[in-house]
């Protein structure tokens, strides 16, 4: 089944200590190209993470966003600084000695005194949240793969659509080639009859006029191929995965074998159906953009 690169996806977990939540979502482009948007508490996993998306999409501009509240709140941790109090006693006890002072400081002027005591916030365990983060991923990613998916169903139906539409058109061209050429030798007969009265044509000056004619206006090849690659594309349809740039190879292809009919086309309504074909080929060239 083929897959639209647009899609979205989004997974949640709540527990009692916090809540965390993902989403996707991807728009077209040439490349997988992966942003990611988190707390600084899981930078170090960004590139696990992106390695977990790609399992899941090919192409496509993709946007992460990865949402941690913590309901818990912030967890303090007080922290006695040793060094520092020290410092503070030996400092009392010399200025005391100097200055003929009287020793001794209590314990709670001392944990006063600046630098001694310090609050320190103690972070989760981002190792611990990993596995859980990793869970809501990829749940965000199956619900964004199904999205692409079912959004890839209507383009692999409309694709189709157009791509009989296109393939009744060349058979339209095919039709109409022998009859401009019988129309052509019916008004160059009726010219060179006005033109020498009552005198015999030379049916052998008349076919090589024709013959030149038949080799500029001859769209045999390029229906022949336009053919080809229109199976060629519906073939690549079925494949499903990993296809939009073949696709967009293929469509390169028609939208060429059109440009040619038309510069050929020396008559209006094979110009017409000529411009109708070239039409319907950009439309296809655009839905494929779609596809992954």
């Amino acid at each position: 089944m083929i897959k639209s690169m647009t899609g979205f996806g989004r997974s949640e977990l709540i527990t009692e200590e916090y809540k965390l939540t993902v989403e996707m979502k991807a728009v077209n482009h040439r490349y997988c190209d992966i942003g990611i948007k988190m707390p600084k508490k899981f930078n170090a996993f960004e590139n696990t993470i992106r390695s977990i998306v790609k399992e899941y999409a090919f192409r496509g501009k993709i946007d992460i966003y990865i949402a941690y509240e913590d309901y818990a709140g912030r967890k303090t941790k007080v922290d006695y600084r040793e060094t520092v109090a020290r410092g503070y006693m030996d400092a009392i006890e010399k200025a005391a000695d100097m200055f003929h002072l009287e020793k001794g400081v209590s314990a709670v002027a001392l944990i006063r005194m600046p630098d001694v005591i310090g609050l320190d916030e103690e972070d989760d365990d981002e190792k611990v949240l990993f596995p859980k983060l990793e869970q809501v991923l990829r749940e965000a990613a199956v619900y964004f793969v199904e999205a692409r998916e079912k959004e890839g169903e209507h383009l692999f139906g409309d694709l189709n659509d157009k791509l009989d539409g296109i393939e009744q058109m060349v058979c339209d061209i095919e039709k109409r080639s022998p009859e401009m050429l019988k129309e052509y030798r019916e008004k160059i007969t009726q010219k060179v009859k006005e033109l020498l009265g009552d005198k015999d044509i030379d049916e052998r000056i008349l076919a090589t006029e024709l013959t030149i004619y038949a080799d500029k206006v001859c769209v045999d090849e390029e229906t022949v191929r336009l053919h080809s690659h229109i199976k060629n594309m519906k073939d690549t349809l079925l494949l499903g995965e990993n296809i939009g740039r073949k696709l967009d190879f293929i469509a390169q292809e028609m939208n060429r074998e059109s440009n040619t009919i038309l510069s050929k086309a020396n008559d209006r309504e094979l110009s017409n159906i000529a411009i109708d074909l070239k039409t319907e080929i950009e439309k296809v060239r655009e839905q494929i953009q779609n596809i992954e």
